[in-house]
This record gives structure tokens, sequence and C-alpha cells, in this order.
């Protein structure tokens, strides 16, 4: 069966299930009684103030320890100040929150044996990865989505759940050029050019980086690679063409819809066959910002730039953020996300709902993330301005935002999203393996 026809099927399956899929995070294999209760306390919660949440919290928790389980250490800073938060309302509250951060992407196993146990410890999570997220635990009702009413209040929004994850922040990785070498840059494709060899974390070290690439084949973005092709002048572009030309097949066998897909795969197939493979981001940083880095390029977290220490052979004035050059074309990174769920089997339900709510619509719970550039709140009511935050002698640090990033005419940043990298990461995550590292 070719590629395309089974990923058909699979589609008119998926559809068939979310026809009959109830908001909270997607429709499980087997709707069973804890996942059915656990939706109905959302679906009261959601109806809720914060302040009414809090009090919920209160009454479930107050001598109790909640644990709460995250991909970001942070969760950590931002759980005391909820304490905080409710020992305001009660001064006799006793509760406390004790926050774990599993390593190497095994929050999922951790999450899985924890669920499917006799006896249950997490009840709220912090989670990154909207590929897995999707088909490993909202496609099988294991964490469910629960919605804020003070986030909704705060964004306008008053459509139904339609399923997706809450997302508490926005995490964005930039393309960055030390500007000793004196090169400009104003086109993507001129990170895939002949030669080039950006620092970047090998994409099976951090899937984040793998959905990235996924991303780029759905038709939006698609159309965005194209377009920086088309911008490029002639010369430069026949250096491409032919990847270009070869990957139109590809993109049929691999069951891509859009039809400017053979763009999003040609600068794909350049760019795992000549990145510069780097176990993390934080090295990538210190050495780009070198002056023995002169002409090198990175794509990394943008927040890593404010841990450089300044010295002679070392500063953020050696840096230049490719999206804020004049004339850049393409796209300037992609975001990836931070995403707050609760499983099925919460034994503090309200309590977890309440600290996801505190995160997601304060500046208190979302400070220990907000002081940074480069990361920002799903709710734009509590993000911090940092677009002086480099001043002139550091303009590489003047975040210009999240509208500007995620703007077609600003950062354009490739976003994920977890139904369309669930959707082609089995097939085009092969191809992808099976072409890392080969010359196009």
């Amino acid at each position: 069966m070719k590629r395309r026809a089974f990923l058909g099927a699979v589609a008119g399956v998926a559809s068939a299930l979310t026809l009959s899929a109830c908001s909270g995070g997607g429709k499980p294999a087997a709707d069973d009684s804890a996942a059915a209760a656990m939706k109905k306390l959302i679906t009261q919660a959601q109806g809720m103030s914060n302040d009414e949440l809090f009090k919920k919290a209160i009454e479930e928790s107050k001598s109790k320890t909640m644990y709460g389980i995250g991909n970001s250490s942070r969760g950590a800073g931002a759980a005391t100040e909820f304490i905080k938060a409710l020992k305001k309302i009660d001064p006799s509250y006793a509760g406390k929150i004790e926050w774990s951060q599993p390593k190497n992407n095994s929050i999922f196993t951790t999450l899985d044996a924890d669920i499917n146990s006799s006896t249950h410890t997490y009840s709220m999570t912090l989670i990154q990865d909207g590929n897995q997220i999707q088909s490993k635990m909202i496609n099988t009702g294991k964490l469910l989505n629960f919605i804020p009413k003070d986030w909704k209040d705060a964004n306008g929004v008053s459509v139904k759940d339609d399923g997706t994850p809450l997302s508490l922040q926005t995490i964005s990785k930039v393309f960055m050029i030390n500007n000793l070498g004196g090169k400009k840059y104003t086109n993507v494709w001129q990170f895939v050019a002949d030669g080039e060899k950006p620092l970047f974390m090998d994409v099976n070290s951090e899937p984040v980086g793998k959905n990235f690439l996924y991303m780029l084949t759905e038709d939006s973005y698609a159309k965005k690679v194209k377009a920086a092709f088309e911008a490029l002048p002639s010369a430069d572009q026949s250096q491409f063409k032919s990847t270009i030309d070869a990957m139109a097949d590809e993109a049929e066998s691999l069951g891509l819809e859009s039809e400017d897909a053979k763009y999003s795969l040609a600068w794909i197939r350049r760019w795992i066959g000549q990145y510069n493979k780097k176990t993390d981001d934080g090295p990538i940083c210190q050495e780009l910002v070198t002056k023995s880095a002169d002409g090198e390029t990175g794509l990394l977290v943008y927040s890593k730039l404010r841990s450089i220490e300044e010295s002679a052979s070392s500063s953020v004035k050696n840096i230049d953020i490719a999206a804020y050059q004049d004339g850049y074309t393409g796209f300037g990174g992609y975001g990836y996300k931070h995403y707050l769920m609760i499983p099925k089997t919460s034994p503090l339900p309200w309590t977890g709902m309440a600290f996801n709510a505190f995160m997601a619509t304060t500046k208190e719970g979302f400070d220990a993330w907000g002081k940074d550039i480069g990361g920002w709140s799903s709710n734009p009511t509590i993000n911090q301005d940092h677009t002086k935050e480099g001043g002139t002698k550091f303009p590489a640090l003047n975040d210009k935002g999240h509208d500007w990033w995620v703007s077609g005419d600003g950062g354009a940043l490739v976003l994920e999203d977890p139904k369309y990298s669930s959707k082609v990461a089995a097939d085009l995550g092969d191809w992808i393996d099976s072409n890392i590292g080969k010359k196009a």
C-alpha cells in the first residue's frame, strides 16, 4: 500500500474518532470510567473563576502534598508562588507541592506507568513534544485538556474546547549569526547553501527539533519556504533546483498534502545533510559567541544568550538575530510549546487544575518563565516586555515579542501543532532518519 493511501486510511479512522469525541483532550481508545469522571470535573472547573478554583484546591489539599511532573525545572518555582497565593486566601493552608523533572524525555514513560498503576501519584503535568503528546497521551485519553475560565476571558475565547492542549508558553529557537565574518544572511535558504554547517541539536536528541521539520511540510509553512526560494537571485536558486526537483516524488510517496511540499523537503534534506550536530543548546551558544566562531551560524533557544558572560573572547555583541536583519525572507526559526494537562487519574484534580490556571493566567505564576527573552505566555496579558532588554549595547537581546515573532511579516516562526506533527511523524520521521548526514 502506498504511504498516501495508508495515511488516508488512518486519517479516515481518526476523523471518525474525532466526530464522536467530547471536549477535554481527545478521544481515548476506550472511554473508561476514570476518564469520564475526570472530564466531568474538568467541565465543571472550566466554568469557574480562579478564585473559585483556588478555594476548591484549598479544600481538597489543605494538608496534603500534590505531585507535579514536567519538562521544565521552573515548575518548582511556580509551585512555591502558588502555595503563597493559596496561603493568602487561607493562612492555615498547609498543603505542599513536590515537583519532578524526568530526564531524557522519559516523562511519557513515567506518566504512562503512573496512569496504568493501581495507585496514582501525579495530579498535573507541564509537558512538551506535541507529536508524542497527541499520539501517546491525547489519542489514548490518558492526559486531558483543561482551559481555565480566566484564560478564556483574557484571550476572548468563547468557542468550545477542541481538544488542543492548553499551552503555557511558546519557546523560540531562532537562527543566529556570528557577525564577525561579515557575511549577511537575508534568506532562510542561505543556511542550507553549499558549504554551510549551522550548529543545531541532534534531531533525535531533542524531539521538538524533529517536530519543527515535520511542521515545515504543512501547507502554510511550505508556501513560506517556496516564497523564500523564489525571492533568491536566480544565480543562488541554481544550487537548490536539483534537490527541489528530486523531492517531488518523495513528497508524493510520503503522502504530504501540500502542493509545495517539495520545497520544504528540499530545505529539510539539505539541512539534515549538513548541519553541525551538537548535544545541547548551551554549548552551541557558548561556541557561537566567541571570536573564533566568526561566520558560524546556529539555530538555538533564544534565551540562551542571556547566560553569556562577557569577556575578551566572548560577547553577545558578536551575534546577530537573522530575522532582525533588514530584508530577511523566510522563517526566523521555530517555536515549540509547554502544555498544561491533567492525567485522567489525577489524585488531586482540583489542586492540579488550580495550579495550571495559576501558571497560565497570573504574572506570579508565569514569572519563572516570563523573565526570559524568547519565551511567551499563551496569555498575552501576563507577558513581560523585553524589547529593550539589551539596549543599544546588545541589540540581539531586544526581543520583539510574541506577536512579532509569529507574524508572517515578522519572525515567521514555524509553530508546533500536535495534530499535524503526529499525523506525518511515522513516515516522515523514518525519511529524516535515513537521510541524516547524507549530502543532498
